[in-house]
């Protein structure tokens, strides 16, 4: 017997709808539910252990995968079965994990596992969009502690109107495609590509993207109070001691605010905390410590949080004795690696990126392979955070989520500024050495340098910066260029990325409630300034691209070539490619145009020589003579009835002088009138409707001579008339079955 079902429908105002369905599925997890737009479904489930994990934080795993059956599709490689999750994938479970985790309890700690399937894939549909409202929808009717719903939606601004959840072929039109993550009262996470918005562009889609989601919130409540909602779980909480913590408050606050104002290093603040830490810890006794270690360290950590917070809000002053609106120094450098196609330093106070840059061809693009999405990236950016960046020796475990994230957050931020007509393929790897601060944002502005330095003709130069804010609900400070500790200790994050004109990439995660729209436009507007001042660093550094790749970097040519010509050109086997390639020491790649159906011919080296001999091949291909018209040829093959010859002005084109336009005069040898490597000039006449080849003359071009008779047409009719009755005779031949009778 089907279970009963409960179902809520979200309308989106423009004839789409979102529904929750719950109680068919899953129904042994603590909470399920199928989110369905258009054929798209997702299954949502979650489970929370009843028993507190012995850590000091949440353990919450967000799993977010793509089933390739649900697009009708099977895996890719040796074993057909889902492996790995895809950075695609990746993407979407930070992009939900950073909305959810801050709205359990500070005090839960049970391990938490929700897990997201696209388990039908509509391709009008992007089911990433769907993944946040799916994720509170199951807390919600499960009895997890959860401190309020939330969802998540994508804007997209096209042709100047703002669009929720759009497809593919809306967004490819859209000049602003961002993720918004809110509840009905705050906005929590936003993060996104933009064509060079203003501050207060961004912020009118947002604001847009919010009445979204305050319906779907809504809509959230009404299932789980149809369902039946739950009684929220009892859990063993933190231990507290309020007497404790005002003990360690005044012994500590103090001392802590007096560090946090000398404007020290990061490595001699460190030490001055832990001083007085242990000069705390000192004062308790044995028996104190063993019973209240944990609660020491809890209480010492939010004094200190709170001195440095305050010296901020009070005085204007930071931990390393900026102002507000102070950038760190920055020095850069390029060409700084001797082999590589592009390489740049940028360092930013204690954060150094690394970045370089490799050109190659179309062969080298990154394929996409998800079952949502099939694509190739002509442009690409790999991030690598080492442990040795931040003073840490730990184990290497493959790429992070978090590498991931960052990565993608550059690689956005830059994508718009590549010329449509890059011939190259590009990577751009960003290499992390030092960390205190935004290594994403140092990653976009040495990515911008090694681009120019590599000779890609970037439309403009890109920068980037960390912004922070610290308020207490009556004063705020908005930071920028904020330190690692700065982002841990303040209420909002946020990277802005952007040219001279506007904004090109954002991240936020917000931790306050009820930001008001004004603050954040203050914010992003100090960021601009921050984001200029950079701009300016880089450019001192290089102002403009170089105009030629590197010597030791690959040129790329691209040429066309008709449909039909393209299997000529491979040869056999790709004989020919193959060999033109290690006589031209190039690397020659052939795509087919999916709308003109030409071939586009890619041509990579380091050697002009080596690429002007596959141009001119290919040009010797295409050559097609003209009626009429008079061309020189070399002779390279002596037969007995002409000569093949060889058009000088495209080698390897080659068609066959016949004995008979040699000269006027009779030719009884071939040799008699042209040698092997003979230079000449013949004229060409077009396809012979006689003989249906290509017809050439070299006597043609000569005088003819006086009292020259042609030889009079053969007539084809002579051997028709003289035929000697054998037409007869076979006609009185007799059929083999009446020999036999005979």
């Amino acid at each position: 017997m089907i279970p009963k079902v409960f179902r809520e429908v979200i309308d989106l105002g423009d004839g789409r709808t979102i529904s929750l369905e719950t109680g068919k599925l899953a129904k042994q997890a603590h909470g399920s539910v199928v989110v369905q737009m258009g054929k798209a479904m997702l299954l949502c489930t979650v489970v929370s252990n009843y028993k507190q994990s012995d850590v000091d934080f949440l353990p919450l795993t967000v799993d977010y995968r793509e089933k390739f059956a649900a697009a009708g599709r099977y895996p890719g490689g040796f074993f057909k079965r889902e492996a790995r999750p895809s950075d695609g994938e990746v993407l979407t479970m930070r992009l939900v994990d950073r909305v959810l985790r801050p709205l359990f309890p500070k005090d839960y700690h049970a391990e938490t596992q929700v897990m997201i399937q696209l388990m039908s894939h509509d391709e009008n549909v992007m089911p990433d969009a769907l993944a946040g409202l799916a994720a509170s929808t199951v807390i919600q009717l499960s009895d997890i502690p959860f401190e309020t719903p939330i969802s998540e939606v994508r804007v997209a601004r096209v042709n100047g109107e703002f669009i929720i959840n759009p497809n593919r072929t809306q967004l490819a039109d859209a000049d602003l495609d961002m993720m918004i993550g809110a509840s009905a009262d705050s906005v929590m996470m936003v993060e996104g590509e933009m064509d060079e918005v203003t501050e207060e562009e961004m912020a009118d889609a947002i604001k847009f993207a919010h009445e979204a989601i305050k319906v779907q919130c809504a809509a959230q409540v009404r299932l789980a109070e149809a369902f039946g909602k739950k009684e929220t779980r009892e859990y063993e909480p933190e231990r507290e001691d309020e007497e404790l913590a005002k003990k360690i408050h005044d012994a500590a606050y103090q001392k802590c605010y007096d560090i946090a104002k000398k404007g020290t290093s990061k490595k001699e603040r460190g030490l001055a905390f832990s001083e007085v830490k242990e000069e705390i810890i000192a004062s308790f006794t044995e028996e104190e410590i063993e019973d209240f270690g944990d609660l020491i360290g809890k209480y010492f950590n939010k004094a200190q949080k709170n001195a440095v917070r305050e010296l901020t809000l009070s005085e204007g002053l930071r931990l390393d004795g900026r102002k507000t609106t102070d950038i760190r120094p920055i020095w850069c450098e390029v060409d700084y690696l001797p082999s590589t196609h592009g390489s740049s330093i940028f360092t930013r106070g204690e954060t150094q990126a690394l970045a370089t840059v490799t050109l190659g061809t179309s062969r080298e693009a990154n394929q996409i392979d998800m079952p949502s999405y099939e694509a190739e990236e002509t442009f690409y950016l790999h991030y690598n955070f080492p442990p040795f960046c931040t003073g840490e020796a730990r184990p290497l475990r493959g790429t992070s989520r978090r590498e991931v994230g960052h990565g993608n957050l550059a690689q956005r931020a830059l994508k718009g500024m590549i010329p449509e007509d890059c011939p190259y393929t590009v990577r751009v790897v960003s290499e992390v050495l030092e960390s205190n601060g935004s290594s994403s944002m140092a990653t976009v502005c040495s990515g911008t340098m090694a681009l120019m330095d590599a000779g890609v003709q970037l439309k403009k130069p890109v920068s980037g910066i960390a912004m922070g804010l610290i308020s207490d609900g009556d004063r705020y400070a908005v930071l920028s260029d904020i330190l690692g500790d700065e982002d841990h200790l303040g209420d909002m994050d946020f990277k802005v990325t952007g040219t001279a004109d506007g904004i090109t990439a954002c991240q936020m995660d917000i931790k306050v409630k009820g930001l008001s729209y004004e603050i954040l436009v203050n914010a992003l507007k100090q960021a601009r300034e921050g984001r200029l001042h950079i701009l300016e660093k880089l450019t001192d550094t290089i102002a403009q691209p170089s105009k030629e790749v590197k010597a030791h970097a690959p040129k790329m040519i691209t040429r066309t070539i008709p449909n039909d010509m393209i299997g000529a050109f491979i040869g056999p086997g790709g004989k020919h490619i193959q060999e033109l390639q290690k006589e031209t020491e190039t690397t020659i790649v052939i795509n087919e145009d999916p709308v003109t159906e030409e071939g586009i011919v890619e041509i990579l080296g380091t050697s002009p020589e080596g690429i002007e001999k596959v141009i001119a091949r290919i040009e010797s291909m295409m050559f097609k003579p003209e009626r009429g018209s008079v061309y020189q040829v070399k002779v390279i093959k002596i037969l007995d009835f002409g000569a093949v010859v060889e058009y000088t002005e495209a080698p390897g084109n080659e068609v066959l002088l016949h004995v008979s336009e040699l000269a006027w005069e009779r030719t009884n040898n071939v040799t008699d009138v042209v040698k092997l490597g003979d230079i000449l000039d013949i004229k060409y006449f077009g396809i012979d409707p006689k003989t249906r080849k290509e017809k050439v003359s070299r006597k043609a071009l000569l005088p003819k001579p006086e009292g020259y008779v042609a030889r009079p047409p053969r007539d084809n009719n002579r051997n028709r008339d003289n035929n000697r009755g054998r037409d007869n005779r076979r006609d009185e031949r007799k059929p083999r079955e009446a020999k036999k009778e005979e």
